[in-house]
């Protein structure tokens, strides 16, 4: 549930705009339609209802050699009351509109972080980042202020950007990304391989992490240029000392292509559809319970095959 929203900037006076207007949105204000027309409104009312019915969950992100689960992509979810759950990119383009995605983006960073923090294992959480988010005033405070409050560690925060962050490359966005990961967050170039200048982003920041797009992955069985693109990215990422993770892997035939092009890290249905924060943790707790029960066979196992080495 969406509690403790972050509170908006001072609004303009009365004088100024009517708080029931677009220059000072009040969730659910009764005057909204005497004010607001078109399209605009519509968007206004749609999200008007946000308080209380957005939540996040979780997919795991897993190495694909191990099958460990590593980290954990957090979605944010939206169940429109009377309607049901509206498709993320959505809402979240209304959110932009109505100028709602400062506060929603706040307070996803709070609550990934949050959680994380209580989860039995110091695994990483990731978070996307909208172009917009990214480019307010006070996101660098509002994340550092995140971690502060939460007692998460940076380095287990993963910030998730696309290249829309770095469309307009200024030296203030990168520099921006620059203090993001002096600070100990890593940062992810999310749906690679889907613009125009992914490559040339890679030369002039380091990422951390590149995320290759469903797209090519949903094709790997049988289309052999989605093959080559997969090796290709695995390839450069390994030159650059990136991790490479593939999303959208829903089939065994899927992973093993990944497995055997040297891909480290996946995340998919086939390894957890995105799932509450207490599905997540008995999902962490059952993974420990199944290492440590396989541990004594391990053990018996290399005694055995020990006893059973030839003397010299």
């Amino acid at each position: 549930m969406l509690a403790g929203l972050p509170r908006r900037p001072r609004r303009p006076s009365r004088s100024q705009t009517p708080p029931h207007c677009t220059g000072g949105t009040r969730l659910g204000s009764p005057g909204r339609a005497a004010c607001c027309s078109g399209r605009r409104c519509g968007r206004q009312q749609a999200m008007s209802s946000v308080n209380g019915t957005l939540f996040l969950n979780y997919q795991p992100q897993v190495d694909v050699r191990s099958g460990k689960v590593v980290g954990a992509e957090a979605l944010l979810r939206w169940n429109r009351p009377g309607q049901g759950p509206v498709p993320p990119d959505r809402f979240v383009e209304l959110a932009e509109d109505i100028g709602l995605i400062g506060r929603i983006g706040a307070w996803v960073l709070e609550e990934a972080c949050r959680v994380a923090a209580a989860w039995p294992e110091p695994i990483a959480i990731a978070v996307n980042v909208s172009p917009s988010q990214f480019r307010l005033p006070r996101f660098y405070k509002g994340l550092v202020g995140a971690l502060g409050r939460s007692g998460l560690e940076p380095w287990r925060l993963q910030v998730e950007i696309t290249e829309g962050i770095l469309l307009n490359d200024t030296e203030e966005t990168l520099d921006e990304l620059k203090r993001i990961r002096a600070f100990g967050v890593s940062i992810a170039m999310d749906d690679f391989g889907t613009g125009y200048s992914s490559l040339s982003y890679l030369q002039k920041f380091r990422f951390d992490k590149i995320k290759i797009d469903r797209t090519f992955v949903n094709r790997l069985a049988d289309d052999p240029n989605a093959v080559a693109i997969v090796r290709a990215v695995v390839g450069f990422s390994e030159a650059l000392g990136v991790i490479a993770n593939a999303e959208g892997v829903e089939t065994a035939a899927q992973a093993e292509v990944l497995r055997a092009e040297g891909c480290l890290e996946v995340q998919g249905y086939l390894y957890g559809r995105p799932m509450s924060s207490e599905a997540f943790v008995r999902m962490l707790y059952a993974a420990r319970q199944n290492e440590f029960a396989a541990q004594p066979r391990e053990r018996a196992r290399t005694r055995a095959q020990g006893l059973a080495l030839p003397s010299r």
